[in-house]
């Protein structure tokens, strides 16, 4: 058995007139994430993470935000897939580790069902899915509240 591991960072603005969307799971809150995409900086993360660890370059690279077909697209399909593509190279996902930083709303009430929607389009238990959520403290675009930042990691195995 082969493993490989990736890591992926994902920013986007706060924007009113927007749903905020997080781990494929929509929150209730003031404002939503900016994006060509739903901007769901967390399932962003962990697609890069899937895609570095298999060599396969970025989210960027495979669902430009200059493709019509990507407009306003529900980022679960992006995860979706972004499984698609390391499974033809013969790998499956072992786990991933990953971290949201935003000032509000509370991110942990969220966490479980995040945990569950991203299993289910992983095919993996939910038990391999871990979710942190921090603040910044006040600083920088995070501590201001102009945007959300998130982190992820991911191991993949090849058999």
């Amino acid at each position: 058995m082969k493993i490989r591991v990736g890591f992926g960072y994902d920013v986007h603005r706060l924007a009113d007139n927007r749903a905020l969307w997080l781990g494929g799971v929509k929150i209730e809150h003031t404002q939503g994430l900016l994006g060509h995409s739903d901007a769901d900086v967390l399932l962003h993360a962990i697609c890069d993470a899937i895609l570095g660890a298999a060599n396969l370059r970025d989210i960027g690279f495979h669902f430009p935000d200059t493709a019509s077909e990507y407009k306003g697209v529900d980022s679960k399909l992006l995860l979706a897939k972004t499984l698609e593509v390391i499974t033809e190279k013969g790998y499956t996902i072992g786990n991933i580790d990953a971290t949201i930083c935003a000032e509000r709303p509370k991110i942990n009430p969220h966490i479980p069902q995040m945990q569950k929607v991203i299993a289910e389009i992983l095919k993996i238990s939910d038990e391999d899915i871990s979710i942190k959520a921090t603040t910044s403290e006040k600083m920088g675009f995070v501590g201001r509240e102009e945007g959300f930042s998130a982190y992820a990691v991911a191991l993949i195995e090849k058999k």
